[in-house]
């Protein structure tokens, strides 16, 4: 990049969002002489060699993620004037590294969602499609960066809410192992499944830019202290060698017959570059959708209780103590985080407890050991990130069956907690980004981010 033409693309990006916001990506963007003057400020660090290792980058940040004076939303109505009065370890990192943030992108209300159509503030379309939804709960940030808006952006991915708008909108998206990544600043949905991480529009950018947010914070006690490998290192390798774990579970029905057949077309080029295909089996995938939803809500519902009309955010008061929980909830919260709530509570209740809560986290464990006994025999499994292309906009919003199972090939990662990335692998014949899904063994981003720049750089989206 140029050093000069910095200030130039960012201010010519706020002025763009400023005048119509396009695909109603952002929520919220710095005053244009703000932006202006950090980007001066790089260039004078670029220009003096002095510069960190992510200038010259446009970042966009998910609105769920804390950034000091400037607004927090969570695309909820309950904190639409909530200022944030510090910021994220994530947000600190970028910053010391010279990336200019540009805005906070829009997302399903407290990442609840996988359309962003269940934001307070409007729904998101997709850039390569604007009638189809860019998948969610990180909609804003996938369309920001596959619109031209950002170079790289942070997102949340609590059961897939980073890679499958990564496959809907044709960028890459990866979730970091559980822990490599500071939660300090990212507004808690499922605090044992929550995890931030990238979105970019190149394997290279977005190892670059997991290398600055990765490592221990104190301020975090479920942080890891595994030191943080240098993810860049290792592109440009070749993948001879590289045992390939292909679970049967993710290719059975329901499963987009152009999306299959990419899927396997990048198998057998795997085949062909001298890597190992191993056929694997996660037993348990079947019952990841049931157990996510119940462990997710039931955290949900725990955690959501902070918003009761007395500490921050929206609140009703006018009448005794009860009725200003109920009126600020009733006018707050969207009707997906309702019912959400609802749910978490139930499974929590007593009674049921052990039916539901208890019986799902049994089934995690197995679920995550599938994982451990796979990675025995494999360095890698591949699959579909999402059983189908982006839907169209008001598809699946009166079917929240539906829209849960978009997340299929995704949960089940995110339960385990092993790192799993989302990769652009050419169009479906509608033109609708087709993407597959990486899954590495525990704290190995570094070997899925290796593969996904050889499958970028070798593979033939046609």
């Amino acid at each position: 990049m140029k050093i000069d033409s910095l200030t130039q693309r960012a201010e010519a990006i706020v002025a763009r969002v400023n005048q119509d916001n396009p695909y109603h990506a952002f929520l919220s963007i710095p005053k244009l002489r703000d932006v202006g003057e950090r980007a001066r400020q790089i260039e004078g660090n670029m220009r003096s060699k002095t510069s960190g290792s992510l200038s010259g980058l446009i970042v966009a940040v998910k609105d769920n993620i804390s950034i000091r004076g400037v607004p927090t939303t969570c695309g909820s109505a309950i904190l639409k004037n909530y200022i944030s009065p510090y910021d994220a370890t994530v947000i600190k990192k970028i910053v010391a590294q010279d990336g200019l943030i540009i805005g906070k992108t829009n997302m399903d209300e407290f990442a609840m969602g996988s359309s962003t159509e269940y934001s307070a503030f409007g729904t998101v379309r997709n850039p390569i499609d604007e009638t189809r939804v860019p998948g969610g709960s990180s909609g804003g940030s996938a369309a920001a960066v596959a619109g031209g808006l950002a170079d790289v952006a942070l997102g949340s991915d609590t059961g897939g809410s980073i890679r499958q708008p990564a496959a809907f909108c044709g960028v890459v998206g990866l979730k970091p192992t559980y822990g490599r990544v500071s939660r300090y600043g990212l507004v808690a949905f499922a605090s044992s499944l929550d995890q931030i991480g990238v979105f970019s529009k190149s394997i290279e950018n977005a190892a670059k830019l997991l290398s600055v947010i990765a490592g221990v914070d104190p301020n975090d006690s479920t942080s890891s202290d595994i030191p943080v490998s240098d993810y860049s290192a290792g592109l440009g390798k070749d993948i001879y060698g590289l045992r390939v774990g292909i679970p049967k579970e993710y290719f059975a029905e329901g499963l987009n017959d152009e999306i299959r057949l990419r899927i396997e077309r990048c198998i057998e080029f795997f085949r062909k570059s001298g890597a190992e295909i191993i056929p694997v089996s996660l037993p348990h995938t079947p019952y990841s959708i049931a157990t996510y939803y119940i462990i997710a809500t039931a955290e949900a519902s725990s955690n959501l209780a902070r918003y009761d009309g007395m500490r921050y955010g929206l609140s009703k008061r006018g009448g005794d103590l009860e009725s200003v929980y109920k009126e600020t909830r009733a006018e707050g919260f969207g009707d997906e985080v309702t019912r959400r709530i609802m749910l978490g509570t139930y499974v929590l209740s007593a009674g049921y407890y052990d039916a539901y809560y208890d019986k799902a986290q049994r089934v995690r464990r197995l679920i995550k050991e599938d994982f451990v006994k796979v990675f025995q025999q494999t360095d890698i499994l591949f699959t579909p990130t999402t059983p189908t292309t982006a839907f169209p906009i008001g598809g699946k919003i009166d079917d929240p069956l539906a829209m849960y199972l978009s997340d299929v090939y995704t949960v089940p990662a995110s339960l385990a907690g092993v790192p799993a990335m989302s990769i652009p692998l050419g169009n479906a014949s509608d033109n609708l980004p087709i993407g597959g899904q990486i899954i590495g063994n525990y704290f190995d981003e570094e070997t899925i981010l290796q593969v996904g720049h050889y499958i970028e750089r070798n593979f033939s989206l046609i």
